[in-house]
């Protein structure tokens, strides 16, 4: 979305500290018995300097060890070694052109695909095999009408991006052998887009995949905040609505988790400084055909999710002003700490990773 072209401006940067507090729903192994009590215990946001700052809003973490990171001035980081060290990894023409990378998908430490934003050409894919040493621009959007926002994969050969829409609908690029080509899907299977509706590229997550064939995406500016839902990799959609506020462009979802092909997070409100963001998150059980209010939901606009490996309902929101938790699937929602990022990511070894602006890219660890 146009309005996300401009960094938003943040709260100060404080290191977090997370209070004692259950955990909640995981996105691999289910917890032993009483896990969700105990999962984010002692618990903290530990810093890792990367020496860089631009504003991270796009983040792959790959485990606990490799993490990439990528944002403002063409900028993208890697590490190896759980933060301790970054390599600056950015392309090239990326970097010397400034280009806002809003999203990055990671395979492996060496494997990696990320997506520039902006109006015709300044939206971009590129692919790198060698652990970012080299990158290779895959797509280049020669449509002036087009902005895309993010992207995901649903395996190492299987992904899509979107973009705001195009003639009244969004637009969808696909991928199957990795991000290596894309083809822009027919429209048919897309629902009309609102007066006024786009996604929000503020964190990497206004689109994300769950298992082999489903995605969602969402959106706001319109009147209403929708989520929509493809059960075929992108080629139809069918459309909800959030229950978030909207009706304004600042406002709508600005991220989606999915714990798995059923069970979904929602959070967003809006994105001003100082302006409220009320019942800014939503559950959905059904695999994103409805969608709950949280009946206690964070306190100001959120804009990235994830849940947390190995539980049951435990999830983490992040934004400028704080991070929250829940521990009963996004029902209700806690603070537990003030400090400024924009996105979160979780692996299947249990480790998260935090990042946003300033160069701050954070681990979650016990103390």
């Amino acid at each position: 979305m146009r309005l996300l072209r401009i960094g938003m401006s943040a709260a100060a940067a404080v290191a977090l500290a997370l209070t004692a507090a259950p955990a909640h729903a995981g996105t691999t192994a289910p917890a032993a018995a009483g896990g969700d009590n105990h999962a984010l215990r002692g618990a903290g946001w530990a810093l890792k300097q990367t020496g860089k700052d631009a504003r991270f809003r796009g983040l792959a973490a790959v485990n606990r060890s490799t993490a990439w990171v990528a944002g403002s001035q063409g900028t993208v980081l890697r590490t190896t070694d759980g933060g301790r060290s970054w390599q600056d990894v950015s392309p090239p023409t990326a970097a010397a052109e400034g280009l806002e990378l809003r999203d990055i998908e990671a395979f492996d430490a060496r494997r990696a695909v990320a997506l520039s934003i902006g109006e015709g050409e300044a939206s971009r894919v590129l692919r790198t095999d060698d652990g970012g040493r080299t990158w290779t621009e895959t797509f280049r959007n020669a449509d002036p009408r087009a902005f895309y926002d993010c992207l995901t994969f649903f395996d190492s050969r299987h992904g899509i991006a979107m973009s705001d829409p195009v003639d009244g609908r969004f637009r969808i690029l696909s991928t199957d052998d990795g991000g290596r080509s894309w083809t822009v899907l027919p429209d048919a299977g897309m629902p009309p887009a609102l007066p006024g509706e786009a996604g929000f590229a503020a964190s990497g997550q206004c689109l994300v995949s769950a298992g082999p064939r489903d995605v969602w995406l969402a959106t706001g500016g319109g009147a209403t905040a929708r989520i929509l839902h493809s059960s075929d990799r992108g080629r139809t959609w069918r459309a909800a609505e959030s229950g978030i506020p909207a009706g304004d462009p600042a406002k709508g979802v600005f991220a989606l988790a999915f714990r798995d092909r059923t069970t979904g997070l929602a959070v967003g409100g809006d994105y001003r400084t100082g302006e409220p963001s009320p019942q800014a998150a939503a559950r959905s059980a059904d695999a994103g055909r409805n969608w709950t209010p949280a009946a206690a939901p964070p306190p100001a606009y959120r804009s990235g999710a994830a849940w947390l490996p190995h539980t049951r309902a435990t999830a983490l929101a992040v934004g400028p002003t704080g991070t929250d938790a829940t521990t009963d699937g996004g029902r209700t929602w806690r603070p537990l700490a003030a400090g400024s990022f924009d996105t979160v990511d979780c692996t299947a070894d249990g480790s998260c990773w935090a990042a946003g602006e300033k160069g701050r890219v954070a681990r979650l660890e016990r103390r």
